[in-house]
């Protein structure tokens, strides 16, 4: 039976074999990865990434990622493009094609069409330079690796790694040309926590609905009924001309409870935290969570046009996925 060090050792060892041969892609940096950037970013037209096997499972996240970032991207599929597929490829599309040997039979049938065409550019991510793909591509991206991590040497561990690594280089490179801010993030990912926390505003998740509030001079039961029906955990304490005075949560009708038999008699402004933390409706969820989390308070008042908007408790943001 294996120890529990040796199964580490493999773990290890696969790990620094990686990284040792994504480090070493550096030798391979040439003007063929400024061309290939030029190409795309001059483009009119969309990128084809293309691949076969696990090249093509590296092709498809590449897309993903292209996609995410402003370079509108298609995966298409290498031996689906030679049996209907090559029709996804307009005039002004650049055309990716992964293969680690650049060899394999459909990479080989697809290439003459790429060419003959509409004569699109196309660019090789291949681990031999010299191989079939390379040969017909107009720029090469060498992703050669020494060794998979596989003890055989067979499965595709390291060299789709390093492939995947150049398409990210890629796409990286050109979000940063491009400018590509959170602003764009947030356009691209509107569904995941990442664009809530780049457009959610408080006014977006705030019910107004439940706006729990009660007059400065109100008893301790008026506190308690408005508290319990509108379940946010805290009162907003409000003059005759509805500004702003303080708010009560539920913690200090706790304290209260403790100090004073005679509660009957307390008046909500005796017992509310005056100058209370306001925000307006139109500030980011993100940042209102930040606010709470510095100030190590559940509840933030919210106003908007200068009046009494409602209250946004902290479980309020973190239902909606930003942390």
């Amino acid at each position: 039976m294996n120890s529990n060090q040796s199964i580490l050792n493999i773990i290890k060892e696969t790990i620094d074999l990686q990284s040792n041969s994504i480090s070493d892609l550096n030798k391979y940096i040439n003007i063929d990865f400024v061309n290939s950037i030029q190409l795309i970013l001059k483009s009119e037209g969309r990128v084809i990434v293309s691949g076969i096997g696990k090249s093509a499972i590296i092709a498809q996240k590449i897309v993903a990622t292209f996609n995410s970032t402003g370079t509108p991207s298609i995966f298409m599929h290498a031996a689906d493009a030679i049996h209907g597929d090559l029709g996804l490829i307009q005039k002004n599309d650049v055309v990716i094609c992964i293969s680690k040997s650049g060899n394999t039979p459909e990479i080989k049938a697809l290439i003459p069409f790429i060419k003959s065409s509409n004569s699109n550019k196309l660019i090789a991510i291949t681990g031999d330079i010299d191989s079939f793909l390379a040969l017909n591509a107009d720029f090469i991206l060498n992703s050669k690796v020494e060794k998979e991590a596989c003890p055989n040497n067979l499965a595709p561990t390291t060299s789709t790694t390093a492939q995947l690594v150049i398409g990210d280089a890629l796409a990286v490179t050109l979000l940063k040309l491009r400018g590509f801010g959170s602003k764009d993030f947030a356009k691209y990912h509107p569904g995941g926590s990442l664009g809530k926390k780049l457009y959610l505003k408080v006014e977006d998740i705030i019910n107004t609905q439940e706006k729990p509030e009660i007059n400065i001079n109100s008893n301790i039961s008026n506190v308690i009924v408005e508290m319990s029906e509108k379940m946010l955990g805290a009162v907003v304490v409000l003059d005759d001309k509805k500004d702003i005075k303080g708010i009560i949560t539920d913690g200090d009708l706790r304290r209260q409870l403790v100090k004073s038999l005679d509660i009957a008699k307390v008046k909500a402004k005796e017992i509310m935290t005056k100058e209370p933390f306001v925000i307006n409706s139109n500030i980011m969820a993100a940042e209102a969570l930040k606010i709470m989390k510095s100030k190590k308070i559940s509840h933030l008042i919210v106003e908007q046009n200068n009046k009494y908007y409602g209250v946004i408790h902290i479980q309020n943001i973190i239902k909606e996925g930003i942390i």
